[in-house]
């Protein structure tokens, strides 16, 4: 892997990390000074793009039998796993950019597969590029007949987003050339089935909870067009979508295509780390994504607004989030201390979708609640604002998805970071296969204890 070239904000971060002796005489030294109070002994450790490695800890022991010294980050908070070069987080500034572009202006004036195409090649497409990268999507959209019967073995109320985790899985038993992870020519026909096919099995899950007969693709229909098409098409012979609902949903899809090294693209990472095909390691990180603190998120704001029912009762609930009986859903983020700039963009969208399919009443709730959090000092002062999943369910329900779809919705676009990711850890000489330490707490040896002489 090339030596990382680090964000210039990075490196601006990192350009403050000064040991005193060269603060005083003006000296930029990019190294960490460590004093062993057990021991006495001093360290130093090189500092590289704002951060020390990891394993030059293990240096620093108290005694010839010690392991060394390890760090303790439960779930990772402040542990860099990889150097990546697809995404871009600034929390504290309110700042998301894919590769370099803001989120902003790829939300205004790029497409879903364009953003995908960037995300996974590093550069905006030209004209015969994205021409051959749609094509190649468009033509890997239909799925092995097969694959309808695996469905059908599912029950009728089956969760879309446990089939979905099954059936991507289950592509890896028909694409055994996938497992030729390191041929760039394979890795390209995966991404282009994986992207084309993850809406088809969205949409077949769909239909099959509803006891629909499967609508299959149409190929003169863009990528979301498409999946509206396969989604909601009954008995006309040409689906022809509503262009406000179709770039809605193409704008949901490109400020849902990678978020850096979130839980499910850690799994992507961690179980392809193992060398497995990208199916598996893709149902993986589906799987999740499944969980209601990931990709579940945005339901349970739908459900929190629509336990509060009406403007009238916001001041109430809102007093009891600050007495600690009642939590808000869709403030606040691991990441962001500021307003998500992708919570931004959705709540236009918002409005534009019902002005098409008429307003959801539950809108002027969700106003309610972001317009007294953010002059109350409460949330002030924890740095809690709206986040991605505030208004993003309400297009959701306003499309007529049941709730159990929004984590599905939020699969079919994260599929191109997690194969940019996927792509990027395959390259990376660095990566090994995933195996954190851990802080062993429990009993020292001791020996086995007959049955009858226990207790």
């Amino acid at each position: 892997m090339d030596p990382v070239k680090p964000h210039p904000r990075v490196e601006e971060a990192a350009s403050s990390l000064v040991t005193g002796g060269a603060e005083a005489t003006g000296a930029r030294r990019d190294t960490l000074s460590i004093t062993d109070n057990r021991t006495g002994k001093q360290y130093e450790l090189p500092i590289e793009h704002g951060a020390i490695r990891a394993n030059d800890l293990r240096q620093i022991r108290y005694g010839p039998d010690d392991f060394g010294l390890m760090s303790y980050d439960p779930a990772y908070t402040n542990t860099a796993a990889c150097a990546s070069r697809i995404t871009y987080i600034d929390g504290d500034k309110g700042i998301l950019e894919y590769r370099g572009y803001p989120i902003e202006e790829l939300a205004e004036r790029s497409t879903y597969l364009e953003t995908a195409y960037l995300i996974l090649h590093g550069e905006l497409p030209t004209r015969a590029q994205l021409e051959e990268w749609i094509w190649h999507i468009t033509h890997h959209t239909f799925i092995h007949e097969s694959i309808k019967k695996f469905l059908d073995g599912f029950h009728y109320d089956a969760h879309p987003m446990g089939m979905l985790v099954s059936t991507v899985a289950a592509l890896s038993t028909f694409y055994p050339d996938a497992k030729d992870i390191f041929n760039a020519q394979s890795r390209r026909k995966q991404t282009y089935r994986l992207i084309g096919k993850m809406p088809t099995l969205a949409a077949f899950a769909y239909r099959h909870s509803l006891g629909l007969p499967y609508a299959y693709p149409d190929n003169d229909l863009s990528y979301t067009g498409n999946f509206l098409s396969m989604l909601f098409k009954t008995t006309e012979a040409k689906f022809t979508p509503n262009p406000t609902l179709e770039r809605a949903l193409d704008l949901l899809f490109i400020l849902h295509a990678d978020h850096e090294q979130n839980c499910s693209t850690s799994a992507m990472r961690g179980v392809g780390s193992s060398h497995v095909d990208p199916y598996c390691a893709t149902a993986a990180a589906t799987a999740a994504l499944y969980g209601p603190l990931h990709g579940g998120a945005n339901e349970a704001v739908v459900r929190m607004l629509t336990e509060i029912g009406s403007v009238s009762k916001v001041p109430a609930f809102i007093k009891g989030i600050e007495k600690g009986e009642s939590k808000l859903m869709g403030f606040g983020h691991r990441v962001y201390k500021n307003y998500d700039p992708r919570a931004k963009i959705i709540k236009q969208a918002a409005y534009q979708v019902f002005d098409v399919l008429g307003r959801n009443p539950l809108l002027d709730v969700a106003l309610e609640i972001e317009r007294i959090a953010l002059s109350d000092e409460y949330f002030i002062k924890r740095k809690l604002y709206p986040n991605v999943d505030f208004y993003s369910g309400l297009i959701y329900q306003a499309l007529s998805f049941p709730s159990a779809m929004f984590p599905v919705l939020f699969a079919i676009p994260r599929t191109a970071g997690w194969l940019a990711h996927w792509q990027e850890m395959l390259d990376d000489q660095e990566q090994k296969i995933a195996r954190p330490r851990q802080l062993f707490l429990g009993p020292a040896r001791r020996g086995y204890v007959p049955i009858e002489q226990r207790g």
